[in-house]
């Protein structure tokens, strides 16, 4: 019985790696991995000619706010952009960060317990 968890759970990963690498490489591109929402903002940007202040009228939201958000923008598109990152679940764990979805602590421990566990799998 054992034997036999053991090979599901091995194939169940197996399955599952193949999945992400296809995954990657059927989109691979930054703009296909964005949210709608961030495409939408990046729309917006782009027509508001690049002003901050203009899509913070528009927003009705603050400068700085605005600045955050473009800021966390570039900062996932480097993400989806760094071609050293292979996992997926990296690259989206590094996204969550970058949109201030989780700290940073939580980041690191999330990528240190996944990197372990893709250790002894090896």
């Amino acid at each position: 019985m054992h034997i036999a968890f053991r090979f599901i759970n091995v194939l169940m990963k197996f399955v599952m790696n193949k999945i992400e690498t296809r995954a990657l490489s059927e989109s691979n591109s930054w703009l296909d991995r964005l949210t709608d929402e961030d495409r939408s903002f990046l729309k917006r940007f782009v027509l508001a000619s690049g002003s901050l202040k203009a899509l913070a009228e528009e927003y009705r939201i603050s400068y700085p706010t605005i600045r955050l958000r473009l800021d966390r923008l570039i900062e996932k598109i480097k993400i989806f952009d760094d071609l050293q990152i292979v996992s997926v679940f990296e690259m989206q764990i590094r996204a969550a960060h970058a949109d201030g979805k989780i700290d940073l602590a939580t980041m690191k421990t999330l990528l240190t317990a996944y990197r372990e566990d893709q250790a002894q799998e090896s």
